[in-house]
């Protein structure tokens, strides 16, 4: 089985839209790489990512906000030959996205955020108190670049 682009953008959003944790990728303040996984939000190519107000995530995205985010789906574990290790592989579809990370401070916009990404993982018609709306930090990526891969698909 060979690697194949995903090229299709229905695609690409199928992929992203059915994955329930992302990677989000940063290069922290030495100079080294950072990954975490995180939920999310997504709408009309962009990424809608929270956390809390303070902490490294938050001071890399300050000083570096170029991201790449990692969504993953379909992983089955296959095999040609059961006794022949290097006979083994994974199927899977996956998408990388690349953009900027801008930080979103009016109430409005945070609660319109929150609603998308509770969209991601569940329906429903949501309250958000006083608190989290104050006290969460939010931030979005419009995608500029996406790139897709499949194996075995």
């Amino acid at each position: 089985m060979k690697t194949r682009a995903i090229t299709d953008k229905r695609e690409l959003v199928d992929v992203i839209q059915r994955s329930r944790v992302c990677h989000l990728s940063m290069v922290d303040l030495d100079g080294k790489p950072y990954v975490i996984p995180m939920n999310f939000g997504y709408k009309d190519d962009v990424i809608y990512l929270h956390g809390a107000q303070h902490g490294k995530k938050i001071d890399i995205l300050k000083q570096h906000p170029e991201v790449c985010i990692n969504y993953t789906t379909d992983h089955v574990l296959r095999y040609q030959n059961e006794a022949v290790a290097c006979s083994w592989s994974m199927k899977y579809r996956s998408v990388l996205c690349y953009g900027k990370a801008e930080f979103i401070t009016d109430p409005n916009e945070k609660i319109a955020v929150f609603h998308i990404v509770m969209a991601q993982y569940t329906k429903g018609d949501f309250k958000f108190n006083p608190p989290a709306i104050r006290e969460v930090c939010v931030w979005k990526i419009s995608v500029v670049k996406f790139e897709g891969r499949a194996y075995g698909y």
